[in-house]
């Protein structure tokens, strides 16, 4: 179809993309600083098993923020010319938006600094909107790789291996 909008496009030209982009990063920046300054500090003072549980949960903090952070570039790169839609799809593949898990079942985790509870709300927050976010805007480039290439090498070898020993592919 040659007709086809691309709302990825439309998307990122669009100014909830912006307050999109400003908040993820003011989020970024936000635990950035508690976590290098009032987090270090607060830490000291927390029982190990509570200690410990600070520490796994910032290292998935930051790991998800800059998830999250690699996801609005790519889309501000792509936005303003930087990057071909292609370039984006494939550089997109490195950033894990589903894989990232908080332990609120932890028996310890409302013994966890009130301020470092509610960055990581937020940016499970901002995690769900975003992956939903990618679903929904690259869907159709899903599709499209799980497709098999008319111009597949290596499917046209399977074709002709499948067509000489009669095998049925729709097995």
């Amino acid at each position: 179809m040659t007709n086809t909008i691309n709302l990825a496009e439309k998307f990122a030209n669009s100014e909830k993309f912006h307050g999109l982009f400003r908040d993820g990063m003011d989020l970024v920046e936000e635990s950035a600083t508690f976590l290098d300054g009032d987090g270090r500090e607060i830490a000291k003072s927390l029982p190990r098993n509570v200690a410990m549980l600070y520490g796994s949960e910032s290292m998935r903090l930051t790991t998800r923020l800059m998830q999250l952070a690699s996801w609005l570039l790519l889309q501000r790169a792509a936005n303003e010319g930087e990057m071909s839609r292609d370039q984006l799809l494939e550089e997109k593949q490195k950033v894990k938006l589903h894989e990232f898990t908080h332990q609120t079942d932890n028996p310890d985790w409302q013994q966890l600094p009130s301020k470092f509870l509610e960055l990581v709300d937020r940016s499970v927050n901002l995690q769900k909107m975003v992956a939903n976010l990618d679903r929904e805007l690259y869907a159709e480039a899903s599709e499209e790789e799980a497709k098999p290439s008319d111009n597949n090498p290596v499917g046209e070898q399977q074709e002709l291996l499948s067509a000489a020993f009669g095998t049925n592919k729709s097995r």
